[in-house]
């Protein structure tokens, strides 16, 4: 089965809301076996409502429509419905009854525009809205040579919209899917280009695979997403396994965690695993570093603590730095890494520090950037790197902050193996 899914509201296509219904619900039908292939955004127009349904009707399975249920003139998808399908609107008087009842809880009388909320087009099935006065509406509708397209529409209110899909349209179409189920495993990697990356998984993100593999980037994170489809949860887990070990073996050291750990994540279990401490200090990227480190909860066992300073003075005055030493000094930058790292794990008398800077301001961007150099202080001395880079200046910060990070993740991955800091 496969599904289209439908945001309707000018408040949608004019950017004025962020539409999240259509996310939530593409994540739900994964979960049950139903790929979506569509996404359709359509504003409070009732033609163009009813030809965005036609054309879903027609390549579709299922399709899910949230918006435009409420009693105003501009709420018009019942009536787009309808005249999508060629069937009249008609009167359900037990709609009618809970709309009355939620306006009498209230202590309001029901405006006579209500009543709208009570037709549905001929032949639909009601979905209860426990809470709110929009009923959903439910319909299969006919395709020759074709099994029924089954169109279920939803208010646009969140909480309402979610109620609804665990009480009543979930169960609907794990009915019509078989039983069927689709689990997901995401690997994450750091430390190599997207396309990089695919060319080391030869063959492995075709399409047509079983499971699928889907690759993309963000804020330089590239994230593997595994996706198998199955009669159970542990079914899909077991046809997921072995293309995730031949990721991990193809890629070493570049898969840093899984779901929702991000590299602060990653850093800090390692340190926790090594029975070590860490501490930072960076100029340029306005405390980004310390904000991802220390902002993980229960953070404060391994990482100490982290300096930012915010100009070459600043500096000066917050690490004691080898005489000579000019921090405004281009041509000094390697050593002033060197020395910083040096500096910040003598003073919070940690295991490990990193150091970060300086990082060039990105307004206006370079057209030859400086290189931005690393360090990391640790038991045997001090090393210094300055990968290449050619981020977008707005990913500048957070591409530096997770380049320090993944020093301190390599090097501990170092003592793992025996090789010493």
């Amino acid at each position: 089965m496969n599904a289209e899914i439908l945001a309707i509201g000018d408040e949608i296509t004019s950017g004025q809301l962020l539409d999240t219904n259509s996310q939530w619900l593409s994540q739900r039908l994964e979960e049950l076996g139903v790929r979506v292939l569509y996404h359709a955004t359509v504003g409070d127009e009732l033609e163009p409502i009813a030809e965005v349904m036609r054309q879903a009707i027609g390549r579709a399975d299922v399709v899910l429509a949230t918006g435009g249920l409420g009693p105003t003139a501009d709420d018009l998808t019942r009536h787009a419905l309808a005249q999508a399908t060629d069937r009249p609107l008609t009167l359900d008087p037990a709609s009618l009854e809970h709309v009355r009842r939620l306006f009498a809880r209230r202590g309001r009388p029901m405006p006579p525009q209500n009543e709208i909320q009570a037709m549905f087009p001929a032949g639909s099935r009601v979905i209860p809205n426990p809470h709110g006065t929009a009923p959903g509406i439910a319909l299969a509708v006919p395709r020759q040579g074709r099994p029924p397209c089954r169109i279920y529409c939803f208010p646009g209110v969140p909480a309402e919209m979610r109620q609804m899909w665990q009480d009543s349209v979930a169960g609907w179409i794990r009915e019509q899917s078989g039983g069927r189920t689709v689990q997901h495993r995401k690997i994450k990697c750091f430390g190599a280009g997207e396309s990089q990356i695919e060319s080391m998984l030869p063959d492995l993100i075709r399409r047509g695979r079983v499971p699928r593999v889907g690759i993309n980037a963000s804020q330089a994170t590239i994230i593997l997403r595994i996706t198998a489809e199955g009669d159970s949860p542990e079914a899909c887990r077991q046809a997921i396994e072995p293309t995730a070990q031949l990721i991990y073996q193809q890629l070493g050291s570049l898969v840093f965690g899984e779901g929702d750990e991000e590299l602060q994540h990653a850093v800090l279990r390692l340190l926790r695993q090594r029975r070590m401490t860490l501490a930072s200090i960076e100029w340029g990227t306005a405390g980004l570093l310390a904000d991802l480190l220390g902002g993980v909860g229960g953070s404060g066992d391994v990482y100490r603590g982290g300096t930012v300073a915010t100009g070459a003075d600043a500096l000066a005055r917050l690490v004691r730095l080898p005489s000579g030493l000019d921090p405004a000094a281009e041509a000094q930058a390697e050593p002033l890494v060197r020395a910083m790292a040096a500096a910040c794990r003598e003073s919070l008398a940690v295991d490990l520090a990193v150091a970060v800077g300086p990082v060039p301001s990105v307004d206006p961007p370079a057209a030859d950037p400086k290189p931005i150099f690393f360090a990391l202080a640790g038991p045997s001395g001090v090393r210094v790197t300055s990968p290449p880079y050619a981020a977008h200046p707005d990913l500048l910060r957070i591409l530096t902050a997770k380049q320090a990070m993944n020093l301190v993740r390599l090097a501990m991955l170092e003592v793992e193996q025996g090789r010493g800091l």
